[in-house]
């Protein structure tokens, strides 16, 4: 335990920082109106869809170089960086070219012409926004794998310091600056997460901690098939795992825009919430993903299902009891959101649901990130297509939109099953990995 905070709280502090992105859009959009609340929540849903997907391909420089820095090869983890640098400029082009054509995702949610003005206008500016927030991915990898969390949660706080005024200047408007709206959100993104990428960069050059990793500037280098192909071979089903994750959740958002902006305003809001609780499981998860790593990396198994089991048991703790707390302060949580009466009233029932969602989001993601240490990724996506796509889309849409005509509860009924069952299964997969990896070093 002594281990797993140190290596959490900046993972968690920076996590939050980027949530936070989120959450000053969303309570921005909330004064706005409920319509551009509504383009935000599918706007944002298929910026999270595109990024989180690419993004969790170039984290697979996490394990791989966490490994590397167990073991003492600290060259061959600045090579893995170097590569997953070139895997995130290579995948942000047909990311960015998605966001800038968004029309799947208007057509999936069936929005209208005013509707969808307010989607295109959030995404493109966010299209501009990827290849800076995917180098930065790659940076936030290697840096916690090699036990430096608290210069990627420098960063990412500079972001949020960055991100609050512009987005205050550009959506509200300021002087000669016109009012933006929605749009203004997504310009915002994108000059925060440039800064970002370019601080990360300074950062790298002079701090004397990376030069034992010898790790050249990206213009000196070229990609290299083989350790492309390396990072690919981890990072797809992880990338995979971690989109069948998100979308698990940003298609909710889709689908319950048919229902209006009413419903899909307090989804929204729902959403953002239960994001920003998961950024603790995250935090653990990462910290537990990385020891695990370096302990496998040096031989120690033992260690390193020790460190494994007592995250679980420090995951399930920590879910039950932030999950207990929201479940019975919902309503003026809610209000912290929104003074329009209508869009904390389709908010609030979605909250009923949290306490058992939250707990099952945090054991599965810390089952998953564990699993990873151990270069376990492709049966968790398998399980993830099944439990999050299957029973809780599958499942929400036919609540929804059924006999029943549960709305977007029954999307949050399912969702949860979703991720309950999901939990299990891992938790299922971890230890019988656990008790395949037994024997200690020496």
């Amino acid at each position: 335990m002594r281990r797993l905070v140190p290596q959490a709280w900046p993972v968690l502090v920076g996590q939050l920082a980027v949530m936070m992105f989120s959450t000053v859009d969303t309570l921005m959009m909330g004064r706005v109106g409920p319509q551009d609340l509504a383009g935000l929540a599918v706007g944002s849903a298929a910026y999270v869809s595109i990024f989180v997907g690419l993004m969790g391909i170039v984290l697979a420089v996490g394990p791989i170089a966490g490994r590397q820095f167990g073991a003492g090869d600290l060259p061959g983890s600045g090579r893995s960086f170097v590569q997953a640098q070139w895997l995130a400029l290579l995948l942000c082009v047909p990311g960015s070219l998605a966001l800038y054509f968004p029309d799947p995702f208007i057509w999936l949610a069936q929005l209208d012409a005013a509707q969808a003005d307010k989607v295109r206008a959030y995404t493109r500016p966010e299209a501009m926004a990827l290849p800076a927030a995917l180098l930065f991915a790659s940076f936030r990898g290697f840096s916690t794998a090699v036990s430096r969390p608290k210069a990627v949660m420098a960063l990412q706080l500079t972001g949020l310091a960055a991100k609050v005024p512009l987005n205050a200047v550009l959506v509200f408007g300021l002087g000669p600056v016109p009012a933006l709206g929605v749009a203004g959100c997504g310009w915002a993104t994108a000059l925060a997460m440039t800064a970002q990428a370019l601080a990360a960069l300074a950062l790298l050059r002079r701090d004397p901690f990376y030069a034992a990793f010898r790790i050249p500037r990206l213009w000196q280098t070229r990609p290299e098939a083989g350790e492309l192909w390396r990072l690919l071979r981890l990072g797809g089903p992880m990338g995979g795992s971690i989109l069948v994750e998100v979308t698990g959740f940003t298609f909710m958002a889709f689908f319950v825009a048919r229902l209006g902006d009413m419903p899909v305003a307090g989804h929204q809001i729902a959403v953002n919430l239960v994001a920003m609780m998961f950024m603790i499981a995250l935090a653990l998860a990462t910290a537990a993903g990385t020891l695990v790593a370096q302990h496998l990396g040096a031989g120690d198994k033992r260690a390193a299902r020790i460190v494994g089991r007592h995250a679980m048991l420090l995951a399930t703790l920590v879910a039950a009891s932030v999950g207990a707390v929201v479940a019975w302060a919902r309503a003026p949580i809610i209000g912290l959101y929104t003074d329009n009466a209508a869009t904390a009233a389709a908010a609030l029932p979605l909250l009923v649901w949290v306490w058992f969602f939250h707990l099952g989001d945090a054991l599965q993601t810390v089952a998953a990130y564990v699993l990873r240490a151990y270069q376990v990724a492709t049966l968790p996506m398998i399980i993830y297509v099944v439990a999050l796509w299957g029973l809780g889309i599958g499942g929400g849409y036919l609540l929804a939109f059924g006999p029943q005509g549960a709305g977007a509860v029954g999307f949050w009924q399912a969702a949860t099953a979703g991720l309950l069952t999901a939990a299990g299964l891992l938790c299922g997969l971890l230890w019988r990995v656990f008790e395949e990896n037994r024997e200690s070093a020496g």
